[in-house]
């Protein structure tokens, strides 16, 4: 007997031209790195980024009809980078607490954190929060425009500026002003 039923989702979703795979070929040979570059910056795992870049890389294709005709294919492609990142912090978060619930519990306690003697950047971005960090990060380590991080996170340029400041005012706390400057671009 012969289903009617519809093919798995992933096979009626993907584009199935050759133009369209020549295309998204294209694309991803252009814009993996940089996905996977930004995953690490805003998760901080080295290990995960290219995971999340394919990952990504992965939804597009299966969506590959709609977001070529998107009037900005690489901003999309870098909201669903960030919101995989979140969703993996959020997880990786969820994982901590229960560990950390797991020790607390233990009669074993010490008296303080052992804090490390020099902060270097990334675990000083790892500090801010994810909006914050998304907006330094795609601002500064990716130079984009104010308007091209807004559309990539799907918020407002006025959100971009303002998150932006905020986080690089929690960084200078956590780094030093002229790490700061420098990181910014803003060298004297």
């Amino acid at each position: 007997m012969i289903s009617s039923a519809a093919p798995p989702r992933s096979a009626r979703d993907a584009p199935c031209t050759a133009e369209a795979s020549a295309e998204f070929h294209a694309f991803f040979e252009r814009h993996h790195a940089e996905l996977a570059r930004l995953a690490h910056l805003l998760t901080g795992e080295t290990d995960a980024a290219d995971d999340l870049a394919a990952d990504a890389l992965l939804a597009l294709w299966h969506r590959w009809d709609r977001v070529r005709d998107a009037e900005h294919p690489v901003a999309y492609a870098r909201g669903v980078v960030a919101n995989m990142a979140r969703g993996r912090i959020r997880s990786t978060v969820r994982e901590r607490r229960r560990v950390a619930l797991f020790w607390s519990q233990r009669s074993e306690r010490s008296d303080g954190p052992d804090v490390a003697a020099v902060v270097d950047v990334r675990q000083a971005l790892e500090r801010l929060p994810f909006r914050k960090r998304a907006c330094v990060v795609l601002r500064h380590a990716f130079d984009l425009s104010e308007r091209d991080t807004a559309l990539a996170l799907g918020i407002s340029v006025g959100t971009v500026k303002s998150q932006t400041s905020r986080g690089l005012t929690e960084l200078q706390r956590h780094l030093g002003a002229g790490v700061v400057d420098d990181l910014a671009g803003r060298r004297k």
